[in-house]
C-alpha cells in the first residue's frame, strides 16, 4: 500500500438498483442463486472445520485467493456472494468469527469491492472488514473492530470505526 493507493470507495463498484425496495430484494439479479448456495455450503463447512488445510481447500474451491500458511479461525466468514474478490496473503490470520465482506446491499444500489489481507496480517476475533479495504503486511486489526479504511503495513487498528493505535512498546 502506498500513498498513491486510491481510497476504499474508489475501489468499490456501484451497481444501481432503482425501485421501491432495497437492493437486497434483487440479490438474485446480482448473483445466481445456485452459485450463492454452493458458496454458502462451502463456507459453512469451512467455518466449522477444525482443520486449516480443509478450510483453505474449501475456500479456494469457491474462488478465495489464499497464500501459504493462512490460518482461518473457527466461525470466520468470507463473503458468500463474491468470495473470488478476497485475497489473503501468506501467513495471515483471520480470527474467530471475523467477517470479510466484498459487498454492501444498500437502498438504491449494491456495491462490490475486493478485500486484500497482506502477508502476516492479523484480523482479530469478531472484526468486520468492508469491501474495497486493503490490510497491509504485518498489520493487526483488534477484536470486534469495523474496518472501513485501508490499514497501513505494520499498523494496529482498533475500534468502530477502526483507527490506528500506537503499538505497545513491548511488542
Amino acid at each position: 500500500m502506498s500513498d498513491d493507493t486510491p481510497p476504499r470507495h474508489d475501489r468499490v463498484a456501484r451497481h444501481p438498483t432503482p425501485g421501491s425496495t432495497s437492493s437486497l430484494w434483487r440479490w438474485t439479479d446480482a448473483r445466481h442463486p445456485l452459485r450463492v448456495a454452493i458458496n454458502y455450503a462451502a463456507i459453512v463447512l469451512a467455518r466449522h472445520s477444525p482443520s486449516l488445510r480443509v478450510k483453505n481447500w474449501l475456500l479456494r474451491r469457491i474462488g478465495v485467493t489464499i497464500g501459504e500458511g493462512v490460518s482461518w479461525g473457527l466461525e470466520s466468514t468470507p463473503d458468500v456472494f463474491w468470495p473470488e474478490l478476497i485475497t489473503v496473503e501468506d501467513g495471515a490470520i483471520i480470527g474467530y468469527d471475523a467477517t470479510l465482506l466484498c459487498h454492501e446491499f444498500l437502498q438504491e444500489e449494491y456495491r462490490t469491492g475486493p478485500v486484500v489481507v497482506g502477508e502476516r496480517a492479523m484480523i482479530g476475533a469478531g472484526a468486520v472488514v468492508l469491501p474495497g479495504v486493503e490490510i497491509g503486511a504485518d498489520a493487526s486489526v483488534a477484536a470486534n473492530s469495523l474496518v472501513v479504511e485501508d490499514v497501513p503495513p505494520d499498523a494496529t487498528v482498533a475500534g468502530v470505526p477502526a483507527e490506528v493505535r500506537d503499538r505497545d512498546p513491548g511488542e
